[in-house]
Parts: structure tokens; C-alpha cells; sequence
């Protein structure tokens, strides 16, 4: 097995800031793009329940990773069955749950920075969703046929969609840590004029960020919705959603901007956290690899606080 396994980034998952220009420009006066579900059904039902309530149509948008958790046969059909209902991207989960055989892992793409042990188990959690997954060729056929991008118009702000960021889907410079660093900022840049938008919505690296960037005559927006279906903050078990919009929000963010009359928000997703650890134990007992790397998170909430999550750059 190779040691680059997990850590490595295949060429098919690099696309350019470009490609998100040539992705036809969708129309939506709500925006909920809901990325790291994880397969939790729970957070599924919470994220309908907002919806329906707010005031005008709602366009969800999964930009990948919905699937993770959900080993049991039962769990992928239904999360995938849902979120095929809606808009949706591929994620690196479920890019590398339609490819033969397991050069990439679970193609994370993960940094020098994160645990090898980490990586390994995520590599097992993954091989076990692609063995059920053999079992839906349907399901696996419609994973295939995803985009990596998707662009949207919510009144005059344009948005791309990203699993990871502007140019590969397991790219990792949507992380806090990477949007803090100087040395992006040209990069960062290059992406907005190139991929045509002024917000990047992302996911990926599970860690929430909402950065404004001063730029030339204009302000650009990346907002990472860290997890969906897993907390996200210390002392909360609740999930994140972004959320773009025209009209007011009937739920409170957690914190949020506005661009050109567009609100761009992270949304708490309250979801039955004592149902979803039990959901959770069946598939991903005690000492089980998903165990040891996600339950504390899942019981305890993620060492991060949600006043490190918004930040305005110059």
C-alpha cells in the first residue's frame, strides 16, 4: 500500500479557477450549500426542516461529502436518494466511491500536518463505504455523472460552489489557516477574477471559515461551511450550513455579512444529537476507526471556536 495513500491528490480532481467561469450560471434567491454531511440523516431532517420554513424557494446545493458514516445499506441509499433531489456536486468521498481500485484512499488529499494514523483510519472508513456502495450500481452511476463545480447568481452576487477550493476538489486553501496566510493572497486573487465570482462557498477541510477580502474596487467572500452532519465549535453538537441570500433569515447565524444586499450567513444545524450518536454506534462502535477519530467530536463538539470563524482581511 502506498504511504501517499490518503495524502495524495490525483490529477483528475484539478480543474482551475477557470472551469467554475464555464459552469452555467444558476439563478436562486435562497442558497443553502450544505457540505460534510457525512451521511448523517438527522441533519438531513433538520436542514428540510429550515428550509420549508423559510419565506421563498429554497436551492440546496451538496457540495460534497454527503455521504461517510452511512456504511449501512439502508443509510446510503436514503442520503443519496434525498440528495439527488436537490443540486449537487461530488465531493472526494464520493469521487473516489465510482474509481476502480484505491490509488488515492479516500483521496482527502490530507497535509503533512494531520496524523498518519488519522489518514489510515480514514482510508478504512472509506474502503468500507466503497464496499456498499458496490452494491448500488445505480447510485454509483449518478455519483459519476457529477460536476466538481457549480456557479450561482443570488441577486448581484455570483457564487462558485467548490468541494475544496478554487482549483482542485481536495484542494485545502479554503482552510482558515491557509486563508490567514499572506503569501495567498495573490493566489486568492487570480481565483476570484478567473473563476468570475465574488463568494467561493466551500466545505472540505471541516473547519469553518467566513473571510471578506479587501480587494482592488471590489470585495471577495469565502465562506467554508466546515461540516453539515458533525459540530463544528466548541460546547455545540450543532452542524453548518451557509446560506445566501435575498430575503431575511428566519434562523439565527451564527455569524454572517452582507454583499450588495446579500446576506451570506452560517446557519446552525440543529439536529437530534443523541439520536445521531446512536445512529452513529451502530455502524461505528467503540475502538472502530470512525470511533476513534470522530466521536468525541460528535459527543463533545470540535476544539474551535465560532469567534476564530469570521474574519475581514484587507
Amino acid at each position: 500500500m502506498s504511504q501517499d495513500l490518503g495524502r495524495s491528490c490525483p490529477l483528475r480532481y484539478r480543474y482551475g479557477a477557470q472551469a467554475i467561469a464555464r459552469a452555467s450560471l444558476v439563478d436562486a434567491e435562497i442558497l443553502y450549500v450544505v457540505g460534510g454531511l457525512y451521511g448523517n440523516v438527522l441533519a438531513l431532517d433538520a436542514i428540510d426542516a429550515m428550509a420549508h420554513a423559510e419565506q421563498a424557494p429554497v436551492t440546496l446545493c451538496f457540495n460534497g461529502d454527503f455521504n461517510w458514516f452511512n456504511v449501512d445499506d439502508a443509510g446510503f441509499d436514503e442520503v443519496n436518494r434525498r440528495v439527488f433531489k436537490h443540486h449537487a456536486i461530488v465531493g472526494n468521498v464520493e469521487a473516489e466511491l465510482a474509481t476502480a481500485g484505491d490509488d488515492a484512499g479516500c483521496g482527502c488529499a490530507y497535509p503533512a500536518t494531520v496524523d498518519a494514523a488519522i489518514v489510515a483510519r480514514s482510508n478504512y472508513i472509506h474502503a468500507r463505504l466503497k464496499t456498499t456502495a458496490q452494491r448500488f450500481p445505480t447510485i454509483l452511476r449518478a455519483l459519476a455523472m457529477l460536476p466538481m463545480v457549480a456557479r450561482y447568481r443570488v441577486g448581484d452576487c455570483r457564487v462558485g460552489v467548490v468541494h475544496g477550493d478554487a482549483e482542485s476538489l481536495a484542494g485545502w486553501r479554503f482552510d482558515p489557516v491557509e486563508l490567514d496566510c499572506s503569501d495567498n493572497r495573490a493566489w486568492l486573487d487570480r481565483a476570484f477574477e478567473e473563476a468570475q465570482v465574488d463568494v467561493f462557498a466551500s466545505t472540505h477541510t471541516c473547519v469553518p471559515a467566513l473571510r471578506r477580502f479587501s480587494r482592488e474596487k471590489k470585495t471577495g467572500i469565502v465562506i467554508n461551511n466546515g461540516a453539515a452532519g458533525m459540530p463544528n465549535f466548541r460546547d455545540s453538537l450543532a452542524g453548518l450550513i451557509t446560506r445566501i441570500a435575498v430575503h431575511p433569515s428566519p434562523h439565527r447565524p451564527c455569524y454572517g455579512t452582507i454583499m450588495g444586499g446579500v446576506a451570506i450567513d452560517a446557519l446552525p444545524v440543529a439536529y437530534d444529537a443523541s439520536a445521531w450518536q446512536i445512529s452513529f454506534l451502530q455502524n461505528w462502535p467503540e475502538h472502530s476507526a470512525a470511533h476513534r477519530s470522530y466521536f468525541e467530536r460528535i459527543v463533545r463538539g470540535a476544539s474551535y471556536d465560532a469567534t476564530d470563524a469570521f474574519k475581514s482581511v484587507r
